[in-house]
């Protein structure tokens, strides 16, 4: 028999493959499907590439490779015999199958126990060969069969190697000392014993001083006094007093200059009168850290349990479109986006509705695709395959024994995760993130993956038309941008509770200074139409320069609808930076509207008895006078190089945080890390200033087609890309990146400000030619087929492809955000499907009873059909 399968075998012995450092086994999850080792029909493992495939994949993978042999893995949960010891750790039949892998259901460990199998399947004939067979087998097969069965998982072992990377133990968490001198820390009305600093304050774990911080790793603000403690004393640790919760904390240690963990957290802090168990109401929810004050506790228990319909009976569903998605530790920022997104027909169109054809074209590596990992979690959610109500004789036994059976946790996103994040900073930490920033970011990502294809991000965007006028002179000049967002501003001093908020700010204030417990909160109560009114108000322009006046002069900034996209997504300012750089969240509710008009916000143009500001661009580099020796100049740009080095102390790159303070006209440290927020993926985000010489772009160079830019620097594919997606001519887009060097925001500005003439177009022909390389003709004239039928009757095919129509829109979907800050809380959302309103909860899913309109963050509607 030995003899038989060495015989067997030696035919593909060269396409079998031990695996190397680096490689990653996925052997536990398809990389076209949700399906794993306990699916009835198990995982495939291809032994050369160690790619998982459900049974229904497993033969496309061996039609287009080739591969011939798999690991066929299974796992059989059952539940345990009567009588067996409770607590046992589960059996598995085989011990080193499947050593790794967690459960994917909500398992009781000591109530179930697990048999592994696993074999080599040869296709096409379906040969197999269980395991271990070690006498039998050849020794190459043996090996390899080994190691991808003591493999780690490829996800489970990059979110190991991460948290280990970020945060250690410190060394001295075990042996410190902590003083008797009856320290207690009480649960309100901190402030930093050597100045007035209420906010970002450290709690010495050694002889328990509240001291402010500085230099810490998360960028915080203060005058450092907790460092210049540890200078005098050699206390080494600190916890942050405002992220204290049940889970953990953030611990600092300045001998050891980097955040650290304290394995007898508990211990240090009940030392000092601060019971971490307490800390409930202002900690965790669902397993969602949430860092909020002691001081607004109260609020905060009460968002989470209006937002999540805590202590109402609500009604699970299951089926197509009702399908959850599991919750990787702060990842529900992601779920609620893509909940709502596929509930979107154009999304499902894209990607579900062309799911036989992306999978077949899609590379030998599926895991990276993005069309493939979003058709794969668009089906998952929409197919109804993971969702699939329990058997009736599981719902009488749950009722007798009064528990809940296991139930399947929805889907779970790690590998569709590691795809949209990679080489995001935040993203791809296991750290709870801005849902809004989210949103914009995958909007990206299908704008750079819908060249020559249908664009479901279509349906987003619109045309922002922005007004500006100089004070001093009147006159004006129109603007257009595209957008995908619209952010409503939120009065303050426009709730209609304004004399409750007064007298309770009185009272906290008063309950703080003498440390007792703070009063009920009161939340505030903004009119929608107060938000609004808002946002059509003219806002100054900080360090406005008037073309009129060739110098700096006040002015202010309207803006309106050029165009109204097909859905509408609002996304309400609840956010603020608070003294230590932490966005902190405001807390109200807004009577937002089942129906919205606004047709009163189309933007109108120039209008009779206006005059526009010249087309003079402000000098922002350097000065005419020097245009001759610019590239001898030695004098440095004009930087505030104390705003730089406060966000440098921060984390951000020096270089970076120079351009950001640069670009940002100098206005403070605030408006530059918003430009490092808006601008951290450019590649060129960390590379020196460098600004190139003055040459005003005029008429005669847009129509000459020459740029500032030499000749051979020909713009990258990718970003042309990103613009024709959007449905402008791949010959205006090229002009435009040459004319900005390649920067794609100013390229798209330099498109709206330098519209493609027609009398252009022929002369052009040639030039176009010898900038484009390789142009695949089908592609592009694919993108300007659709951006016909979705333009506007008033503009023309230079334009960006928008889906214009009237302003009346009616609310099909809201996320809601629990917690204090966008770095943590948790994150749920509702749509309205068949007339009725389904909370999905990570992997919960239930009709709602009371949907918390008022208390959304990021609200989505869509047009209505008929006006």
């Amino acid at each position: 028999m030995a003899a038989d399968l060495g015989e067997l075998l030696v035919p593909y012995m060269p396409t079998i493959r031990v695996p190397r450092t680096g490689d990653r086994v996925f052997k536990s999850e398809c990389a076209f499907s949700y399906d794993s080792p306990e699916s009835e029909g198990g995982l495939y493992v291809c032994m050369n590439t160690f790619l998982g495939f459900g049974r229904e994949h497993v033969e496309r993978h061996y039609r287009k490779t080739g591969q011939s042999v798999y690991m066929h893995l299974k796992r059989h949960v059952k539940e345990k015999a009567t009588g067996a010891a409770g607590g046992a750790i589960p059996r598995r039949r085989n011990g080193q199958v499947f050593l790794d892998l967690e459960l994917n259901r909500d398992f009781k460990g000591d109530e179930y126990e697990c048999e592994d199998e696993a074999k080599l399947v040869i296709f096409p004939d379906h040969f197999e060969i269980p395991l271990p067979n070690i006498e039998e087998l050849p020794a190459l097969v043996t090996i390899a069969c080994d190691a991808v069965l003591n493999a780690a998982s490829a996800y489970k072992k990059q979110e190991s190697d991460s948290w280990d990377e970020e945060i250690q133990v410190s060394k001295h968490a075990r042996s410190l000392r902590q003083q008797d001198n009856g320290v207690r820390i009480p649960p309100s009305g901190w402030k930093c014993q050597k100045c007035e600093m209420r906010e970002n304050l450290w709690l010495n774990l050694t002889d328990g001083a509240v001291l402010c911080g500085k230099w810490f790793f998360d960028g915080a603000g203060g005058n450092g006094h907790a460092l210049d403690h540890y200078k005098d004393t050699n206390f080494p640790l600190a916890v942050k007093l405002d992220n204290i919760t049940p889970d953990g904390a953030d611990i600092y240690s300045f001998d050891e200059e980097e955040a650290v963990l304290d394995p007898h957290i508990s211990e240090h802090l009940q030392h000092f009168g601060i019971d971490m168990l307490q800390m409930q109401q202002n900690g965790t929810e669902n397993g969602h850290l949430n860092t909020d004050n002691a001081d607004s506790v109260q609020p905060r228990v009460s968002e989470w349990e209006v937002i999540q319909e805590s202590g109402m009976k609500l009604k699970a569903v299951y089926g197509s479109g009702f399908t959850g998605i599991k919750n990787l530790d702060n990842s529900c920022y992601l779920g609620t986006t893509m909940q709502v997104l596929f509930s979107i027909p154009e999304f499902q169109r894209a990607y579900v509705g062309n799911l036989q054809r992306i999978y077949d074209y899609s590379p030998l590596d599926p895991t990276t695709d993005f069309s493939t990992q979003m058709a794969k979690l668009g089906h998952g959610l929409i197919s109804g395959l993971y969702s699939k109500p329990p058997m009736k004789s599981e719902l009488i036994e749950q009722v007798m024994r009064e528990e809940c059976k296991h139930q399947p946790k929805g889907i779970s996103p790690k590998m569709f995760k590691a795809m949209v994040s990679k080489g995001h900073p935040e993203f791809s930490s296991n750290r709870q993130q801005d849902a809004h920033e989210f949103f914009l970011h995958l909007i990206n990502l299908v704008e750079r993956n819908s060249a020559g294809s249908e664009n479901p991000s279509d349906v987003f965007r619109y045309v922002v038309e922005e007004r500006v006028q100089c004070c001093q002179t009147q006159r004006v000049r129109y603007n257009q941008k595209v957008d995908y967002l619209m952010q409503l501003p939120v009065p303050m001093e426009a709730a209609s509770n304004r004399e409750e908020l007064i007298v309770y700010e009185a009272k906290r204030r008063e309950a703080e200074e003498n440390m007792r417990a703070p009063p009920e909160p009161v939340r505030a109560r903004i009119p929608f139409t107060a938000c609004l009114q808002a946002f059509t108000e003219p806002e100054n322009v900080p360090d406005f320069w008037s073309s009129a006046l060739q110098a700096k002069s006040a002015g202010v900034k309207t803006s309106r609808f050029a165009s109204f996209p097909e859905f509408l997504v609002v996304q309400i300012k609840k956010f603020t930076f608070g003294v230590d750089w932490v966005p902190k969240k405001l807390d109200l509710s807004i009577d937002v509207p089942d129906f919205l008009d606004l047709s009163r916000l189309r933007g109108t143009g120039l209008q009779a008895g206006e005059e526009e500001l010249p087309d003079i661009t402000p000098p922002i580099v350097l000065p005419e006078d020097t245009r001759d020796n610019s590239m001898n100049s030695s004098d440095s740009p004009d930087i505030d190089e104390s705003s730089a080095m406060q966000l440098a102390e921060m984390g951000f790159p020096l270089e970076a945080c120079r351009k950001a303070v640069y670009y940002t006209g100098n206005m403070g440290p605030e408006m530059a890390f918003n430009w490092i927020i808006a601008h951290m993926e450019e590649p060129d985000f960390a590379e020196p200033l460098a600004l190139p010489s003055f040459m005003e772009p005029g008429p005669s160079v847009a129509s000459l087609g020459l740029s500032a830019t030499p000749l051979d620097n020909h713009p990258p594919e990718e970003s042309i890309a990103i613009l024709t997606s959007m449905g402008f001519p791949r010959r205006h887009t090229v002009q435009a990146l040459k004319a900005t060097n390649n920067n794609l925001e100013r390229a798209l500005d330099w498109i709206f400000t330098h519209p493609e003439r027609e009398e252009e177009e022929t002369s052009d022909d040639l030039s176009d030619m010898a900038d484009t390389t390789e142009p695949d003709d089908n592609t592009f004239s694919n993108a300007n087929t659709n951006s016909h039928s979705t333009l506007s009757p008033d503009q023309d095919g230079s334009g960006p492809r928008i889906k214009d129509g009237p302003g009346r829109y009616e609310l099909f979907a809201f996320i809601s955000h629990m917690g204090a800050s966008t770095m943590s809380g948790h994150y749920v959302c509702h749509i309205k499907k068949e007339g009725r309103w389904v909370i999905f909860n990570d992997h919960k899913v239930c009709l709602s009873e009371r949907p918390p309109k008022d208390l959304g963050y990021i609200y989505f509607y869509r047009r209505l059909s008929s006006c």
